[in-house]
């Protein structure tokens, strides 16, 4: 580890806490913020995704264990962003703890985590206002609300490439205004959610729930507990929404308390919600219909027209509530860029601050580009695979740099510690390793690739540039140092 990299962290916070608009968010919209993000496609696509094809009504179990990893993970991320309040979250959590180059490998990795998260859930999104469409008896062309190459492909998804746009919009109108946005649409989602398992408990049958967990085909993975665990990770991606939180340090007032409450809040609800939607969700229908684009509808439809009133209230919920995840998620990577760009890793006009919306414009537009292309031309299982690594593999790097602080610079403040560090830790690193190994090998190809474009990009350009920066800040605290005395 490298102190003037810990140095040069801690005094970019306060200069990302005077270019953003600082005190825009407090516990209560933090903790919307997490929630947009983590309740979000996890619910209402991939919940039924896991369940069709790996886990069955066991799918409940693969949150449990999903979101005890998020827990302990949470935890560690609460002690780093109280601690070092930047905007950059794990990228600038490695960059001050293990230096630039896993800094970059993981920087280049949240790039490619948030860009494919945003872009996942735009897809869900889709589903949903188009199931809301047909309901009202209008019907998209399928060559414009598809996606290319996947079982019965289309030419574009269009409604998908519209939603990454218009959230994209709203980040750069300002923290402010998009905050106010999410606040109401989470709570117009947690509403009906609520609502749904308060009715849909009364349509589930237990014949549903048999077997609870599927037998095991042969293949690693496909049902039995292989199959439990293999969901796990995939539904995993869906605990990004943490992350977010983290994200939002600088613009947090007070974040040593704020981002703390925010982070495990936001765990604490979410897996409580994952784990009764799956119950209910699997109990209504046969966990082999739930293969669908809006599987919580499906559910819904399954229990006929007594809770007709509830489809479209979910259909509804989901378009609002998913077009929050898209928003957040993409705020997240915007930050990252930001980061990134002011340590010299990326363009600096990446890094640039509007002076009238106060936000990361050029890196808005960069996200909003390469978000609709994904969305639009991207099949929704390859996108929810490279994610859930992603995520994993981001935890992994914070859990270690909690242990890695504590033992070479114990004398910084830390006015949020984790609770039996020694434990917990290692804990978050191993359940996030195990979870990585479980994914498929096409994820880990996609991933290689993805990696070792960024060794070329580093190598020659990255570094070069970040080693500059760092002599340039080195010399501005030389001269800050000499003045008074002058």
């Amino acid at each position: 580890m490298s102190d003037t990299n810990l140095d040069a962290v801690v005094a970019q916070a306060g200069r990302d806490r005077a270019r953003l608009d600082s005190g825009a968010l407090g516990a209560v919209s933090l903790t919307a913020l997490g929630i947009a993000s983590v309740v979000g496609a996890g619910i209402f696509v991939t919940t039924g995704t896991a369940a069709a094809q790996y886990a069955g009504p066991a799918v409940i179990i693969s949150f449990l264990i999903a979101g005890l990893a998020a827990a302990v993970t949470a935890l560690c991320y609460a002690e780093m962003a109280a601690m070092i309040p930047v905007a950059g979250s794990t990228y600038s959590y490695a960059y001050a703890t293990f230096g630039t180059f896993l800094a970059w490998f993981i920087g280049w990795d949240l790039l490619l985590e948030y860009l494919f998260a945003a872009s996942t859930v735009a897809v869900g999104w889709a589903g949903y206002f188009d199931a809301m469409l047909q309901s009202l008896g209008i019907t998209l062309p399928h060559s414009l609300s598809n996606a290319p190459f996947q079982d019965d492909p289309g030419v574009v998804n269009l409604p998908a490439i519209l939603i990454v746009l218009l959230t994209c919009w709203l980040l750069y109108r300002g923290t402010r205004e998009s905050t106010r946005a999410n606040n109401a649409m989470v709570a117009l989602k947690l509403a009906v959610l609520v609502a749904f398992i308060a009715f849909g408990v009364w349509y589930v049958e237990d014949a549903n729930w048999e077997p609870f967990v599927p037998s095991n085909t042969g293949d690693f993975g496909d049902f039995g507990i292989s199959g439990v665990l293999r969901a796990a990770g995939v539904v995993f991606f869906a605990y990004v929404g943490f992350d977010a939180v983290s994200t939002a340090a600088a613009e947090s007032r007070r974040p040593q308390r704020t981002i703390p409450i925010g982070l495990m809040a936001t765990v604490g609800i979410s897996t409580l919600l994952y784990v009764l939607i799956g119950a209910v969700m699997t109990g209504m229908v046969s966990y082999r219909r739930l293969d669908v684009a809006d599987p919580i509808a499906e559910a819904v439809r399954a229990a006929g027209p007594a809770l007709s009133w509830l489809e479209a209230a979910v259909s509804i919920a989901a378009v609002i509530g998913l077009a929050a995840t898209v928003m957040v998620t993409f705020y997240g990577q915007t930050r990252i860029f930001m980061r990134m760009a002011s340590d010299g890793m990326l363009p600096d006009r990446l890094g640039a601050i509007g002076s009238r919306f106060k936000t990361p414009g050029a890196a808005t537009l960069v996200c909003a580009v390469a978000g609709g292309l994904c969305a639009g031309f991207t099949p929704i299982d390859v996108l929810t695979n490279l994610v859930s690594i992603g995520t994993l593999l981001s935890f992994v790097i914070v859990c270690g740099a909690v242990l890695v602080l504590r033992r070479r610079r114990p004398d910084l403040a830390r006015p949020f510690r984790v609770p039996a560090v020694h434990l917990v830790a290692p804990v978050g690193i191993v359940s996030a390793a195990a979870l990585i190994a479980l994914l498929p090998i096409t994820t880990w190809i996609r991933l290689a690739v993805w990696l070792l474009i960024g060794l070329v990009i580093f190598f020659a350009y990255a570094k070069p540039r970040s080693s500059e920066r760092m002599r340039q800040l080195a010399g501005e605290a030389e001269r800050a140092a000499v003045a008074p005395a002058e």
